[in-house]
């Protein structure tokens, strides 16, 4: 007599002798399973990474404001254009190693700016080349007076943002990453503000720095991860039941 699958005139031709074996199966259930988990945390990433972009974006496209006062104010306009006044401390220069988009090593230039209201806001003015760290070669940079900084607000991490980054030194004025209250700490000064502003693209006499280095776009390859574990999850699931047929399924 003819199976079912013969009399409802169906045939499934990869199943056809399947007979799973007891360690091939507990081997491959919680790889398929574990590989199908990493292929829904990736598409949930993708989803926070897309709210995170628009939420960049409404940022970065928001009108000027004036530079917070508040720490937690400052947490909600990372970012966002603000706009401060005073008088900057080119003694104080802060230099942050940094290479530039065309490949060019050299320093983000920070600079304490003494606000109109009595704090210090240190302002990543751009970018230098190595060859230009003495004011001197610049000094045309190095303006005088009373001026008026826009840029981006940014709130550095708390710590040290990756574990490859080496220690700042303070006493050579070389600095990896941005850590503000040792930075005021190295400068001598009080009433640090807890962000940074990282100045425009407005250009400076003399060419430098070269301001706008904010680099603000964020990289979303999450759906391409997502497809990848999903993919090595059914491949694994054919490569099973491909191996578990019996002689009589792979005549």
């Amino acid at each position: 007599m003819a199976g079912s699958d013969e009399r409802q005139g169906v045939r499934i031709p990869v199943l056809s002798g399947f007979r799973p074996q007891f360690w091939p199966t507990v081997v491959a259930i919680p790889a398929v399973l574990v590989l199908l988990g990493l292929g829904v945390w990736q598409v949930e990433r993708l989803h926070w990474k897309e709210g995170l972009i628009a939420q960049r974006q409404a940022a970065l496209a928001a009108a000027p404001v004036a530079a917070p006062r508040s720490a937690e104010t400052a947490r909600g306009l990372d970012f966002h254009p603000v706009i401060a006044e005073g008088v900057f401390r080119h003694d104080k220069e802060i230099f942050l190693h940094a290479t530039a988009e065309s490949g060019r090593v050299g320093y983000h230039v920070y600079t304490p700016l003494m606000t109109d209201d009595g704090r210090v806001i240190f302002v990543n003015r751009g970018f230098i080349p190595t060859d230009l760290r003495d004011p001197a070669t610049r000094a045309a940079g190095q303006v005088a007076g009373h001026v008026r900084v826009q840029g981006l607000l940014r709130v550095p991490p708390s710590g040290r943002p990756g574990w490859l980054l080496p220690d700042n030194d303070p006493r050579q004025n070389h600095w990896f990453w941005v850590d503000l209250p040792a930075m005021a700490a190295a400068d001598g000064l009080d009433n640090a503000a807890p962000f940074a502003i990282d100045a425009d693209t407005t250009p400076n006499p003399g060419g430098w720095p070269k301001g706008g280095v904010t680099r603000a776009n964020l990289p979303n390859d999450h759906l391409q991860y997502a497809l990848t574990w999903f993919s090595l999850a059914v491949a694994l699931i054919v490569i099973y039941v491909l191996s578990q047929r019996g002689d009589s399924g792979r005549a």
